[in-house]
């Protein structure tokens, strides 16, 4: 008679996610607590591609070398499955290496600046895989075969990706991803060296671990809505579900470690975030240039924009080459990506100042995008202490009459749009 078989002993994943964080820090220096805690569990999510439905990216940046994130990836290809690190991979060769056997694999981009940074082009395709891999389903249509014996093949780009490089991402990635913003070891900052003969051998075996706990929840995690923190919603909730499905499935502390880690680096993204030339330009029109005037010439716009001393609009990149201040083309070509509210496009009219009527722009017509991708209005009172800018209504300036220089700047604004005229 055969003896029962002993079950196999449970896994605390709340002590082996504990091991996890303890051996990043052997070897990286990380910004905050929190991005202990995100990367933890990013490497744990990586061995749940089959369960998820999302995965999050994971983005080390730095603005100089040698601020740890070639080795933060290093120890992130140790703990997690199927591991395939590059630096340079076309998008054929991506979707390829996702549709071969053997499992999803967890992709590690080293360098990802020399994939996405001014001197490499759009890499639009490589973008595309980036983007679109980030939910489960998301597949490309490629060709395959050989010479003129081509047929068409869909291919899955679902997988977890890690990347690390110089400055910063396209948006739409940037919008996927955990960020974690590296930065040099202060001299008080000590970490071990990592000696990959040695090392690797202790990562891999918490790996293994991590597969064998992570085994255990794949219903559990596939059937799970975590809770989100208040505030979270849209992209950023998408990028945390699966983090937080770990965290839960740990338990311990790590629910509580992970919402907090959540709301940090949202918050630490969105105000490291650089809004788009777009937004950048609506906000200051709103806030710095009509500042509640309902029209005003393209003269005077240019006037106020090209003054600003922390704003990019006297300095403009000209197709990646040359350096120009912002023209009344580039002005037009900008807002006119953006609607009026009868869903036509933001284009200048003519505006009466005195006996001419120079080209401008009406609040009216810029009213509906302010609205919506504008950030909230930092209120009157602000505005009244901040603006320098010549209101022109119906032909005349409208100065701030409580500041003798604002007023001074209006006078002489007004007469210079007359000569315009």
């Amino acid at each position: 008679m055969t003896s029962p078989k002993t079950p196999a002993p449970s896994i605390d994943g709340a002590a082996l996610l504990d091991e996890v964080e303890a051996f990043h820090r052997r070897f990286n220096i990380f910004p905050t607590e929190h991005a202990y805690v995100a990367v933890t569990l990013w490497d744990a999510h990586a061995h749940l591609m089959d369960a998820l439905d999302g995965t999050a990216r994971l983005a080390f940046l730095s603005p100089e070398p040698g601020s740890g994130k070639s080795r933060a990836l290093e120890i992130v290809e140790t703990l997690t499955p199927r591991a395939a690190t590059t630096v340079n991979a076309s998008a054929n060769a991506l979707f390829r290496l996702v549709a071969a056997d053997g499992g999803t694999p967890t992709i590690l981009f080293d360098e990802i600046d020399t994939v996405f940074g001014q001197k490499a082009g759009g890499n639009e395709e490589v973008r595309g895989f980036l983007n679109s891999g980030y939910r489960r389903g998301a597949k490309s249509l490629r060709c395959v075969g050989d010479g003129s014996n081509q047929t068409t093949e869909w291919f899955s780009s679902f997988c977890a990706v890690a990347m690390a490089g110089l400055g910063s991402l396209p948006d739409t990635i940037l919008t996927r991803s955990v960020i974690i913003r590296m930065r040099k070891k202060a001299p008080n900052e000590k970490c071990e060296p990592y000696r990959r003969r040695t090392h690797e051998k202790q990562g891999h075996a918490l790996r293994d671990r991590l597969a064998d706990w992570t085994a255990t929840l794949h219903d559990q995690v596939s059937e799970a809505w975590p809770e989100m923190p208040e505030g979270v919603s849209d992209r950023p909730a998408d990028v945390w579900e699966p983090l937080l499905a770990v965290a839960d499935a740990a338990g311990g502390y790590w629910p509580e470690r992970a919402r907090a880690a959540c709301v940090a680096l949202i918050k630490a993204a969105q105000e490291g975030d650089e809004a788009s030339l777009g937004v950048r330009l609506l906000t200051d029109l709103r806030d710095r240039v009509f500042c509640g005037a309902d029209r005003m010439p393209t003269a005077a716009i240019l006037e106020v924009l090209l003054g600003l001393d922390d704003a990019p609009w006297a300095d403009m990149s000209d197709d990646g080459q040359s350096i120009k201040p912002l023209t009344a083309r580039a002005l037009s070509k900008l807002l006119s990506q953006y609607v009026r509210p009868d869903n036509t496009p933001i284009r200048p009219r003519g505006i009466r100042v005195g006996s001419g009527t120079p080209k401008g722009y009406y609040a009216e017509d810029l009213s509906d995008a302010w609205a919506r991708y504008c950030p909230p209005h930092p209120g009157e009172s602000a505005t009244a202490e901040t603006s320098a800018t010549p209101q022109v209504s119906g032909g005349e300036s409208v100065a701030d009459t409580s500041s003798e220089t604002r007023h001074m700047f209006a006078e002489t604004d007004t007469r210079t749009l007359r000569s315009v005229g």
